[in-house]
């Protein structure tokens, strides 16, 4: 049986494993919560995690969802459109909550994910990054939402980490100032932001475990094509 791998450009998987980049600014995380309602809880639970971020050394954005159009509404060059993308640019983690509407994530949220291209031009805005996902619900502990964000992380090409939340009965769980009361649930969301940070440090300095081999490759022949037509 033959060792040769066919058809595989071998230099294009020189040199990228093992290469590290230091970086010493504070991890960037932007958070993202699926109602607009005045007294959300995905909002509440989401600031919560912010709070607990900024306290374990991160930088925080968290982006307002009222106002964005549906999908496909509306031009690209919208502001609240241009705002998301800059966000999803600039972090290196994310926390996703939604609450949990007919046993799926809530139509709010998902807008927000279906502007978020895979690809704007060179730049592949949310793969590599870290995500922590979270869901609050009106009655019984369900974990509906949790997986579908699950699922909606690995489309997106991203590193979501072991751990989750999802806390029943939220409108029990938070004071008349909108602070989540010391619980099990609460003590969970501080597991989870703990090991968010954790992994975003370990894969921010790390570029090559989030870099393709079929990526590259598409580079160097996007890369050839340009200088083949420039010679023309």
């Amino acid at each position: 049986m033959s060792d040769q791998l066919p058809n595989l450009d071998l230099s294009l998987l020189d040199g990228h494993l093992g290469k590290s980049e230091s970086s010493t600014h504070k991890p960037r995380i932007l958070l993202l919560y699926g109602s607009t309602r005045e007294r959300s809880f995905s909002r509440l639970l989401v600031e919560e995690a912010a709070k607990l971020l900024e306290h374990l050394g991160a930088e925080t954005r968290i982006f307002n969802p009222s106002g964005p159009p549906l999908p496909d509404d509306a031009p690209v060059e919208h502001p609240k459109v241009q705002e998301l993308r800059d966000l999803v640019t600039w972090s290196e983690g994310q926390v996703w909550c939604s609450p949990e509407r007919h046993g799926a994530i809530s139509a709010v949220f998902k807008a927000q994910i279906d502007w978020i291209l895979l690809a704007l031009g060179a730049i592949r805005p949310s793969q590599g990054k870290t995500l922590a996902v979270m869901q609050v619900c009106g009655g019984s502990q369900s974990f509906n939402v949790v997986n579908q964000l699950r699922v909606l992380g690995r489309w997106m090409r991203m590193f979501t980490i072991p751990n989750q939340s999802s806390v029943p009965k939220a409108y029990m769980e938070f004071d008349d100032a909108g602070r989540m009361k010391p619980s099990a649930y609460y003590d969970r969301v501080v597991d989870v932001m703990e090991e968010l940070m954790r992994f975003t440090l370990l894969l921010r300095g790390h570029p090559e475990l989030v870099d393709r081999y079929s990526e590259r490759k598409e580079a160097v022949e996007a890369l050839a094509k340009r200088t083949n037509l420039s010679s023309i």
